[in-house]
């Protein structure tokens, strides 16, 4: 009964499951759907970091490779995606240590928004970040080309 309310109608699913553990109902859970949702949620917030982390960092190098196109809305942008960077860890701080893992799966993704944003080329984006993690996320960064 439980798996075909799961199938059919997924909010009466949630607040079934709901309504069972309020009344310590244990056994008549659905485990295994339950399971299914948790893991979900947290892989919903490891994809939430890195996507902001390559919007951010598309920003970046956009704002480092293309310094005559720089505006408002791209200074906005990168301190908006600070912004909720931040906002997630701090409601999900076990995923601060894998920020590192995080970036570098991150930057590929942003370099490939940059370049179709920019219209330059891949290959003139460097393969490695020239800047930190820590660097990206510091509101007093802002790279220049050298």
């Amino acid at each position: 009964m439980t798996t075909n309310l799961y199938e059919r109608d997924y909010h009466a699913w949630t607040a079934d499951q709901t309504a069972k553990l309020k009344r310590g109902a244990l056994s008549e859970l659905d485990i295994d759907h339950l399971i299914e949702e948790l893991e979900s949620m947290g892989a919903s917030e490891r994809r939430e970091v890195i996507n902001r982390l390559a919007i951010l960092m598309a920003h970046l190098l956009k704002w480092q490779f293309q310094p005559s196109r720089r505006g408002k809305s791209w200074q906005l942008t990168i301190t908006g995606q600070r912004l909720d960077v931040e906002q997630v860890l701090e409601q999900n701080p076990s995923l601060r240590p894998r920020l590192p893992e995080f970036f570098a799966k991150a930057y590929k993704s942003a370099v490939v928004r940059a370049a179709k944003e920019t219209g330059l080329d891949l290959e003139q984006f460097p393969r490695e970040p020239a800047f930190t993690v820590d660097q990206a996320l510091d509101d007093g960064y802002w790279p220049d080309q050298h």
